[in-house]
């Protein structure tokens, strides 16, 4: 028998670099796409092709000879991104999606999964810490906060036409704060979860406790680990089901446990240090009722298990790069901060 032979797209992410080796080990031939390779380990795809999808000569060259596309492209970041690019992102996103799914429908592909975002949610659902789980209907009347969830909801719209007037298989999933090892951890586009975990490794490396938070802290939200996040993607790309579904946990945090959570996973205690930056919605929260009953499952992993193992990560990246430029001296676990001379 033939190994079915699927497209990842957005490859060289988090997400999708994750995906790649989950579909390697479930035994398909993979082909990842991206416009720059995975950052921190190398691609396990059959083929990876470095291709901008904005174009559409792209697409089609990204789609030849796949009977599935897991479609996780995406020009984005964490808050501090997506809330300051908004014509950015609007423009690249519209362009990669639609050029997308119109190649693989060319391309005769038998099933399209769409990755999309709780950011499609209206903010005025969203505007108390303690929030209602947000339930799949809810994205409509629409009022997403940011360009980044407006995209996505029209491109939800696309992969809905594209099944009811082309009878292409599609799937429709919303993320809710995917993290893990592997990510983007500095830099402006990483999520909250690795961003705290830098902050809270840079405060026990340096011996200088203090971290800041964006506002007062007490904004709410679910973290999905990352292996969670690929059992359910496989999953519902199997599943009957077409309609948008929730991935995600349904325990809500506020920024302030999530910061708590690191530093015990750290092994430290930390002073927090509450500054003026981008918060995004006052609280949100995952319902996994549809999920449950479309799949049989819900995602497994408490977060502190999966914030100690990614802490864990993190800390080695910050440590290595701490040690290249001179601010710790020695290498590996025994590095100690550079005393400069008074």
């Amino acid at each position: 028998m033939s190994q079915t032979r699927v497209l990842v797209t957005g490859a060289g992410g988090f997400i999708g670099h994750h995906l790649v080796n989950y579909l390697k080990e479930k035994g398909f031939w993979v082909r990842g796409v991206d416009i720059k390779e995975p950052e921190f380990a190398p691609a396990a795809a059959d083929e990876f092709e470095l291709l901008d999808l904005r174009r559409w000569d792209a697409c089609l060259q990204a789609v030849r000879d796949v009977e599935h596309v897991y479609a996780l492209a995406a020009d984005m970041g964490g808050m501090g991104f997506i809330s300051q690019f908004h014509a950015q992102i609007l423009h690249n996103n519209i362009l990669i999606n639609t050029h997308t799914i119109e190649a693989a429908r060319l391309a005769g592909v038998k099933r399209y999964l769409y990755t999309s975002s709780a950011c499609v949610y209206p903010e005025y659902l969203q505007t108390e810490a303690d929030v209602v789980p947000l339930k799949e209907e809810d994205a409509l009347p629409a009022q997403p906060q940011d360009a980044y969830g407006w995209e996505k909801l029209l491109t939800e719209q696309l992969t809905y036409h594209y099944l009811h007037d082309y009878g292409m298989q599609t799937r429709t999933v919303r993320f809710h704060n995917v993290y893990g090892a592997l990510g983007t951890w500095e830099g402006g586009r990483e999520k909250a979860p690795a961003a705290m975990c830098r902050k809270v490794a840079m405060a026990k490396l340096t011996g200088k406790p203090e971290v800041e938070i964006w506002g007062d802290g007490e904004q709410t939200r679910s973290f999905m680990h990352i292996d969670d996040c690929l059992e359910g993607v496989y999953r519902l790309m199997m599943s009957d089901c077409s309609d948008p579904l929730n991935l995600g946990r349904d325990r809500m945090v506020t920024i302030n446990q999530l910061a708590d959570i690191a530093a015990d996973a750290a092994g430290i205690e930390i002073e927090k240090v509450h500054i003026d930056g981008p918060m995004g919605v006052r609280g949100r929260n995952s319902d996994n009722t549809k999920l449950r009953e479309v799949l049989g499952w819900q995602p497994q992993i408490p977060l502190e298990d999966g914030i100690a193992r990614t802490y864990v990560w993190i800390e080695d990246q910050l440590r290595a790069k701490l040690v290249a430029d001179g601010v710790l001296a020695g290498d590996g676990a025994s590095a100690e901060p550079v005393v400069k001379p008074a």
